[in-house]
């Protein structure tokens, strides 16, 4: 087989890729079934894109770890300008303004920052010298790589981006070997400022969210509307699901925003427990891939870049089935491969993309977390 398959078509992790066409596939199913059975206005442009990111993510494996360690300030440094830009200029959808229009494209800065903090993160520690790390040298200048980021997309406003984007640069620095007692002691921090954060800090409409969050059956025909019916939906679909393009919740627009946000609760109604199983198991199935990639690099940036990135796909999927099941406030994360959204799409190829080349090109120099 191999002398008829060029080798660079060969190299390519085919499992993973099957893995991904089977899940984009299934969101497919899920949309075309939400837009009542029919390709527009999500399944088709969902289906389209993924196979043009899936072709962009095999282009990116084929580059090299000096590469991605080149560009990664540069990337950083582009994104934030951009997370200006949409501050100046940028475009107002949903009541937000998060998008830059350039043209043949309309771009989310702010989910474009979950790679570029991770490349950005990761290289700084790969500079730092190993005897630095317990130093304050090690921390003042991750708090300033986040700063102005998580600033600029907090007035979108964009709370769960913040999140992801604060929890994966974090996370890099745990791994490259940041004391435990400066984690907890943050954790600390963050529990005595919540309330205060709560009623200084939060727009009206998050304080609803968090209320809802802890409460939802208190107003469950205003604020806490998407969370009911929500939980309805994915109830309802019992062990084995009320069929294909039998949904009632999203058919009969019950159910607020069901081919984003709350995709999952239109997948579950359909495919019932048993659907919802398949779905995690072939989630579980990427993070291992991920993981996996991490632990067989050779070089610090390598490691830590692989691991940042498989953490952020992790935390899409972690925070946005905690949302729809009413384990989290609402914050607008999409769930990969199944929500409609070419920005977060986009992200995530790109997140696959890199994994691919790291697995492609381990690198030669030894090294490990911490």
């Amino acid at each position: 087989m191999n002398d008829f398959v060029p080798a660079p078509i060969a190299q390519l992790p085919w499992r993973t890729i099957l893995l991904l066409l089977v899940m984009a596939s299934f969101g497919f199913v899920v949309l075309y079934s939400a837009a009542g059975g029919s390709l527009t206005p999500w399944a088709g442009l969902h289906i389209t894109r993924f196979l043009v990111f899936l072709a962009m993510a095999i282009i990116l494996s084929r580059l090299k770890e000096n590469f991605w360690k080149s560009i990664a300030f540069p990337v950083y440094i582009v994104v934030v300008i951009m997370l200006l830009g949409v501050e100046l200029i940028g475009a107002v959808g949903g009541g937000s303004q998060r998008w830059l229009n350039l043209g043949l494209i309309r771009i989310q800065p702010s989910e474009l920052m979950k790679v570029a903090i991770i490349l950005a993160v990761a290289r700084f520690y790969d500079l730092l010298p190993p005897s630095q790390i317990r130093t304050w040298g090690a921390i003042w200048p991750l708090l300033l790589l986040l700063a102005l980021p998580c600033a600029l997309v907090l007035l979108q406003p964009d709370l769960g981006t913040t999140i992801t984007i604060v929890a994966g640069a974090l996370t890099i620095a745990f791994l490259a070997g940041l004391p435990m007692r400066l984690f907890v002691g943050g954790g600390i921090a963050i529990a005595i400022l919540a309330p205060l954060a709560y009623f200084f800090a939060l727009e009206d409409y998050q304080q609803r969210r968090v209320t809802t969050f802890l409460n939802p059956e208190n107003d469950p025909l205003g604020a806490g509307y998407h969370i009911s019916q929500s939980k309805i939906a994915i109830g309802s679909g019992g062990i084995f699901g009320k069929g294909f393009m039998n949904g009632t919740q999203s058919h009969l627009d019950y159910l607020p925003e069901g081919h984003t946000d709350f995709v999952f609760a239109t997948m579950a109604e359909e495919w019932g427990l048993m659907g919802g199983f398949a779905l995690l198991f072939c989630f579980f199935l990427l993070f291992r891939w991920g993981l996996g990639v991490a632990m067989r690099a050779k070089t610090r940036f390598s490691q830590l870049c692989a691991a940042g990135l498989s953490i952020t796909i992790f935390f899409y999927v972690a925070i946005n089935l905690m949302m729809v099941m009413g384990l989290a406030p609402v914050v607008g994360i999409p769930l990969p491969f199944l929500s409609h959204g070419g920005s977060s799409m986009m992200t995530i190829m790109i997140c696959v993309g890199i994994l691919m080349s790291i697995d492609r090109h381990p690198g030669r120099q030894g090294g490990a977390f911490g």
